[in-house]
């Protein structure tokens, strides 16, 4: 799995997109999907972080974070625009942060409350995805390419790539 950076690294303009739907408010937002026990979905709004060192979630204790702990498989959504259709999606695993500094050093710069049980988890990028829908229709998708997937062009609205894998059959889903 790739890192956020090692992404943005190979797709810069695709990341920049990205990382502009998830903070269009501000703050990153963006429904956060994880895989229950039973294995069902679960999603939750979460805030997640983009920093030049990766993209990470803070989480509560919860059962969101139960799943996570147990199952790192994640989907990122943002939140949907109040002008247009857009969207973007990122995949991967989540891993737990469990370098005290790194953790202090993240956690300072984001003013998070050290009173609450939080965890740092970072969110590394299997597939990534964006979904314009302006007056020329656009879906770029990113696969990994350091394990088996690999990278896709960008393509029209409507075009199907050859290589369908769960998070590209997900990310084909959503449009």
């Amino acid at each position: 799995m790739a890192s956020w950076s090692e992404f943005a690294s190979d797709e810069p303009r695709l990341a920049r997109a990205i990382h502009a739907l998830l903070h269009q408010y501000g703050p990153g937002l963006g429904y956060l999907a994880t895989v229950r026990a039973d294995g069902g979905p679960r999603v939750h709004p979460v805030s997640p972080v983009i920093t030049d060192d990766g993209l990470f979630c803070f989480v509560v204790d919860s059962p969101k974070r139960r799943d996570l702990e147990r199952d790192g498989r994640y989907a990122l959504h943002s939140f949907p625009p109040e002008d247009s259709d857009d969207e973007a999606y990122v995949a991967g695993r989540a891993k737990p942060v469990t370098d005290p500094r790194r953790i202090q050093a993240i956690a300072v710069n984001l003013r998070a409350e050290p009173r609450v049980d939080w965890r740092l988890f970072e969110l590394t990028v299997e597939a990534a995805m964006l979904s314009q829908r302006g007056t020329a229709p656009e879906v770029r998708i990113w696969l990994d390419p350091s394990g088996q997937r690999r990278r896709s062009s960008p393509r029209r609205s409507g075009a199907r790539p050859a290589l369908r894998t769960p998070a590209l059959a997900l990310a084909e889903a959503v449009n």
